[in-house]
């Protein structure tokens, strides 16, 4: 990862503003209710912390973020395409989010997350998971997907959740770009990538 180059913002110094567009996070906490925002409810990660820069941004990206979060895709699903994807892109932050997110929710045993990191010719695999894992490398390396690759995923999926795993694949993608230049930083607690997965200078 590169050196840190955007500092989270201290939550002392969000504004109102902030607050305000940060409050499309209440939208999927259970019944739709939350506290009000405000200090004693600031988000303490750095990846918000970073987002709270751009309010305007905030406002017009945690919409699509909260759509990807609870789409059509299944959460196991889901979780394989994102720790896949961030693992080929050396994504580390969203890879221990989403390792740990996975872990918790039980939506993948450690023996699969395992696998993610060896790819789809992993022996933990049946034939539907394995077209999974094939159909984001070759999104992640192609940028496309072989015909008999999509031809599997269609066996499995409807066209709406297609529509979903590409633009989740395509979009923890960016992730991995985009947080790697910004120099986004595990928050305390995480654990990162194992020892020898690291990008070659």
């Amino acid at each position: 990862m590169n050196q840190r180059r955007i500092p989270p913002r201290p939550v002392d110094d969000w504004t109102e503003e902030v607050d305000e567009a940060f409050s499309v996070l209440r939208a999927h906490v259970p019944g739709g209710q939350a506290a009000a925002p405000g200090p004693a409810t600031r988000p303490q990660s750095n990846i918000l912390g970073i987002y709270a820069w751009h309010p305007d941004f905030i406002r017009g990206w945690m919409p699509f973020s909260n759509h990807l979060r609870h789409s059509t895709l299944s959460d196991r699903v889901r979780e394989m395409a994102i720790i896949r994807t961030t693992w080929l892109g050396f994504g580390e932050y969203e890879w221990a989010q989403h390792v740990r997110m996975s872990r918790a929710g039980g939506y993948l045993t450690d023996a699969e997350i395992d696998a993610l990191s060896e790819g789809p010719d992993a022996a933990e695999w049946s034939a539907p998971d394995a077209a999974i894992v094939r159909a984001v490398d070759e999104q992640y390396g192609a940028k496309n997907i072989a015909d008999a690759t999509w031809s599997e995923l269609e066996a499995q999926f409807s066209r709406a959740q297609l529509l979903d795993f590409v633009f989740t694949v395509g979009t923890y993608d960016m992730h991995c770009t985009a947080f790697n230049v910004l120099g986004l930083e595990l928050d305390a607690g995480m654990t990162g990538f194992p020892e020898g997965h690291r990008r070659t200078p």
